[in-house]
């Protein structure tokens, strides 16, 4: 008997760190004892709001159901407070849509909106979510350079010299990731007009704003926005729920309703004590995230050490939960330079190529480490240098 997967499932790899985690546990079970500065998961543990309200919640009889496929009314609400209070964004009800994850919601948006071979604009370095979602769904997949000289901002002038006739969807994403660059009022204006013009749904990725940037943004912040726009946020990072996958989409009522007509046949609702918590995690003090940060700025100035460390080149100005460097002209691609680490220094860094061919060069760390692996880490690498 001969069974083939379909074709879109040969188009795609599995996940990087999918495979990668897999060969880290390996060596951990053979007491090789990895330390990991790859994945962008906080080790941090949510507020104690947020835990003491899903483990009392848990308790009640009546929260063990199935729930809304649009979220609880108090969790839509308090992600509309919560855009208002952080972003200066106004949102009804019915232009929010709760997801289990962003990362669901880069699924959901390309299934809403894309038809076989219509065009979608993906950065290079960028999410490879991006591009796997729309291989998935057999989506034209062209890529957009963002370049270290340019700020890592997409080339107007470029774009608009591609044919864009069939593009429905270009994804962005600011606080970038992998590079740590931050957007600004011009940029998310150039988008926008971008997007009207060709009638391209500009969808920002923000799980980002809140890491080591004192001016959180929203696209939707800007007039016209919701027009054109749908941004995803989420509160693995900025919240420390990774695990949780709660995750949110915002725009206009009727993109909004489109989005919720495939989400609904996908999945159930969320847990409600884990909406409930998330409520409770949305009231955040302002003191609790100052603290993360802080927290952050320690662990970046022993990135960056690592950084130099392995000769790198970076931009102090970055922001968000990684450290972004450029290795020297000799050295060799980042690939290789990962895997020496993971197998001699038993250290896992993210290399660049995994985000494009635009991240050849580069390699990311993870500010997800405390401070002491951190240092481990440092002292493991110095000795792997000198060797």
């Amino acid at each position: 008997m001969h069974i083939e997967p379909a074709e879109h499932i040969k188009s795609i790899s599995e996940y990087y760190f999918s495979v990668k985690l897999a060969e880290v546990a390996r060596m951990n079970a053979e007491g090789k004892n990895v330390i990991s500065l790859a994945v962008g998961a906080p080790d941090r543990m949510p507020s104690p709001e947020t835990i003491d309200t899903l483990c009392e919640t848990a308790r009640r009889p009546d929260v063990h159901a199935y729930q809304p496929y649009t979220g609880i009314p108090e969790l839509r609400k308090a992600y509309a407070d919560w855009y208002q209070r952080i972003y200066q964004v106004e949102l009804a009800q019915d232009e929010v849509l709760p997801l289990i994850g962003s990362k669901e919601g880069i699924l959901h948006i390309s299934m809403t909106f894309l038809n076989i071979g219509d065009g979608v604009l993906v950065p290079n370095p960028g999410y490879p979510t991006y591009t796997s979602v729309s291989n998935l769904l057999r989506a034209n997949v062209i890529e957009y350079d963002l370049l270290e000289h340019e700020g890592w901002y997409p080339d107007f002038e470029s774009m608009e010299k591609m044919d864009l006739s069939r593009v429905k969807l270009m994804w962005i994403n600011y606080p970038n990731m992998p590079t740590g660059a931050n957007a600004t009022v011009e940029l998310f204006e150039r988008l926008i007009a971008f997007g009207k013009r060709h009638h391209i749904i500009i969808c920002h990725d923000n799980p980002y704003s809140y890491i080591l940037n004192d001016k959180p943004m929203s696209i939707l912040s800007l007039p016209g926005a919701k027009d054109i726009c749908i941004e995803l946020n989420s509160l693995s990072k900025s919240h420390n729920m990774s695990g949780w996958r709660m995750g949110m989409l915002a725009s206009n009522p009727q993109f909004v309703k489109w989005v919720l007509k495939a989400k609904s046949n996908i999945d159930s609702g969320q847990f409600k004590p884990m909406q409930l918590a998330t409520v409770a995690a949305l009231s955040n003090s302002a003191e609790w995230h100052a603290e993360m940060n802080r927290i952050y700025a320690e662990r970046r100035i022993w990135a960056e050490k690592i950084m130099d460390l392995l000769d790198c080149d970076y931009d102090k100005q970055q922001v968000g939960l990684f450290v972004w460097g450029k290795l020297n002209d000799t050295a060799a691609g980042s690939e290789a330079i990962a895997n020496d680490l993971l197998c001699k220094a038993k250290v896992f860094i993210t290399p660049g190529f995994i985000f494009g061919s635009n991240g050849e060069r580069f390699l990311r760390i993870s500010l997800g480490s405390s401070v002491e692996k951190l240092q481990e880490a440092y002292q493991r690498i110095e000795e792997f240098v000198k060797r």
